[in-house]
């Protein structure tokens, strides 16, 4: 597929004069209509409710926007929680989903009222000890050996290895857990399952919710309890590669749609809620980074050098990962020049892109790094004194906002004790 922006050189400048990049972008019209098909696509469960990923873009004008769109929020920490009770997230609006998780997060999810996602089989003693046992309570599945789907000419395509997962629990311990948990006062409860990252099938879902689908049946017989909710979690992945094809979430949810209609109606589950947590999928194409070029060097490579840096966009350093570099105003210019695009920390996978084909880039080029809009600026960090950049709304209306300053020098000394050395530095 074609990779487009959605932010021109003139936007960009226009964003320019009042915020300096480097800067992250979100589009907000291009995330209200992504929610909307996701609803469309899984409109035939009544009960089914979308659980955003707080990891992915912590960000309170993004929740607010997706709170408006009929989303809850999955939180993993007790800032997270936080965050979550600020913008009035509450009761089924929220699913804590953590592992080695410390007494005083999961005091704050029993009191928020949120559905409690247990990772483990020990966890139930504990959340009874440290904070009570709700109504409904979530158990994470980990199936072990090897995530498998479709065939492929080497045979099965291999999509993750659970086996190796330091996440959830067998089948066996999901039962006793269910069943303890019952004689505490449970009254119903869900399963959760993550078994592959960033897919780009329409396959994985459809064929994730068969195997959660049958495993409920054969735990609700087992442990004889009511299984209320099944989550399929995460997984459905983007196209960060110009050469994949989207997934089609329409055809997603219909794929769910026949797997439980085969499996849980006939056996008397046709009440259960479907829920997901589709951070990625939500708000990953529709947040870039946008940095301009601000050197250039020529040795046994050709480098750009940005003024933004692996602190701000941690993936391709980290990972490896693709991002797809647009160099705006020279969207139809052929790309011949074969560049490294780098940042400035003192670590050589500080690398944007590597012999990557792109436009011949000039000083003051202002670069778009696409597909930023999940796990982006949050997962910046402050490495070599760098300073996390600014974030910024593209509003429905063509107008911007910015929805988080960028940091300040003050910022990066505030946690230090100073005092000895005056505030000079706090001041900054």
């Amino acid at each position: 597929m074609e990779k487009k922006p959605f932010l021109t050189l003139p936007q960009a400048r226009q964003i320019m004069q009042d915020i300096p990049t480097p800067f992250h972008v979100y589009d907000e019209q291009g995330i209200r209509e992504n929610v909307r098909a996701l609803h469309k696509a899984f409109c035939w469960n009544k009960g089914f409710k979308e659980y955003f990923a707080v990891k992915a873009l912590p960000n309170p004008y993004i929740l607010q926007l997706l709170k408006e769109e009929g989303c809850g929020v999955d939180c993993s920490s007790f800032t997270e929680l936080m965050l979550a009770e600020a913008l009035g997230f509450g009761g089924d609006e929220i699913i804590f989903s953590s592992n080695v998780t410390p007494a005083e997060d999961m005091r704050k999810a029993y009191e928020l009222g949120g559905y409690i996602n247990l990772d483990d089989a020990t966890m139930d003693d504990f959340m009874a000890d440290v904070a009570g046992v709700p109504e409904t309570v979530f158990c994470r599945y980990n199936p072990g050996g090897v995530f498998t789907m479709g065939e492929s000419k080497e045979g099965f395509q291999v999509m993750d290895n659970p086996g190796d997962a330091k996440y959830g629990m067998t089948e066996q311990q999901m039962i006793d857990t269910f069943k303890k948990l019952a004689a505490k006062g449970a009254k119903q409860f869900g399963i959760h399952a993550f078994l592959a990252s960033n897919t780009i099938s329409n396959e994985y879902y459809p064929h994730l919710a068969g195997i959660l689908f049958r495993l409920a049946v054969r735990v609700a017989q087992q442990a004889g309890v009511k299984i209320a909710a099944i989550n399929l979690s995460g997984g459905v992945g983007i196209p960060y590669r110009p050469e994949q094809t989207a997934n089609d979430i329409l055809v997603i949810g219909e794929g769910v749609r026949k797997q439980f209609e085969e499996i849980l109606v006939p056996a008397g589950m046709g009440d259960v809620k479907i829920f997901t947590e589709l951070g990625r999928f939500t708000t990953g194409p529709f947040g870039a980074l946008v940095a301009t070029a601000i050197h250039q060097k020529h040795i046994y490579k050709e480098y750009i050098g940005l003024n933004s840096c692996a602190a701000d966009l941690m993936r391709p350093a980290m990972y490896g990962a693709y991002h797809h570099i647009t160099v705006l105003g020279k969207e139809n210019a052929p790309c011949t020049h074969k560049y490294d695009v780098t940042g400035g920390l003192c670590e050589n996978n500080d690398k944007f892109a590597v012999d990557r084909m792109l436009p011949e880039i000039e000083m003051g080029d202002i670069l778009y790094i696409h597909d930023t809009g999940a796990h982006g600026s949050a997962m910046g960090y402050n490495y070599n004194g760098k300073l996390h950049c600014a974030e910024v709304l593209l509003c429905a209306d063509g107008s911007h906002k910015l929805i988080r300053r960028a940091e300040k020098p003050a910022d990066y000394f505030a946690t230090l004790d100073m005092s000895p050395w005056g505030d000079k530095l706090l001041n900054k």
